[in-house]
């Protein structure tokens, strides 16, 4: 029960950033983003994390091209390991 409430309570205060249904893919990134990512085929999640980040979990790292997503305008990009990888998108 506390869960579901604690979930309302950020849906308030972020209503763009949780999302209702946990397993649906609702893709906030553009198509030369997702070009860039290795496809939309590559990207096996995808979760903003903040106002500035967007964190995407792909499939198969070697696919991503930085130069892309810098050409598409995502002005910084941070690897992680386990195929994450966290664009800045703002500010």
């Amino acid at each position: 029960m506390f869960d579901n409430v604690r979930k309302a309570f950020w849906k308030a205060l972020t209503p763009d950033l949780v999302v209702d249904e946990p397993g649906k893919l609702d893709s906030q990134l553009q198509p030369a983003v997702l070009a860039a990512l290795g496809g939309a085929g590559n990207v096996k999640s995808e979760q903003r994390v903040a106002l500035t980040r967007i964190r995407v979990e792909l499939a198969d790292i070697t696919r991503l091209d930085p130069q892309a997503l810098r050409a598409a305008g995502v002005p910084g990009i941070s690897n992680l390991p386990g195929g994450l990888v966290h664009l800045v998108v703002g500010l």
